[in-house]
């Protein structure tokens, strides 16, 4: 657990033929805050454009719904904010992670 998100977003990145400069917000759950700061240093990425409502240790973690939080979080944003991409991503038990692009239309 921890370092998961990276690798699962460099992989839907690489599949999309994206860069992180075509994402607009990024959502990392936060296991840790250490954890999702090294995430972030490790992509690389903007922190504006990370856990802008806060993540989870300001939110909340519901279990067995932070999928679906996240998500929903990040469609709500980019539609306010007037965006088009953006990613959500979480770390797994066992060193695994998971990573969703949505997308404006």
């Amino acid at each position: 657990m921890g370092i998961g998100p990276v690798p699962a977003i460099q992989r839907l990145l690489a599949a999309s033929k994206m860069t992180l400069n075509d994402i607009d917000l990024v959502e990392i759950n936060e296991a840790f805050a250490a954890q999702t700061l090294s995430c972030a240093k490790e992509l690389n990425l903007d922190l504006n454009k990370l856990n802008v409502n806060g993540g989870a240790i300001a939110i909340g973690h519901p279990l067995a719904a932070s999928g679906a939080r996240i998500t929903a979080h990040l469609t709500h944003e980019l539609r306010r904010r007037n965006l088009k991409r953006a990613i959500g991503s979480a770390c797994i038990g066992g060193g695994q992670g998971i990573a969703v692009l949505l997308e404006t239309v």
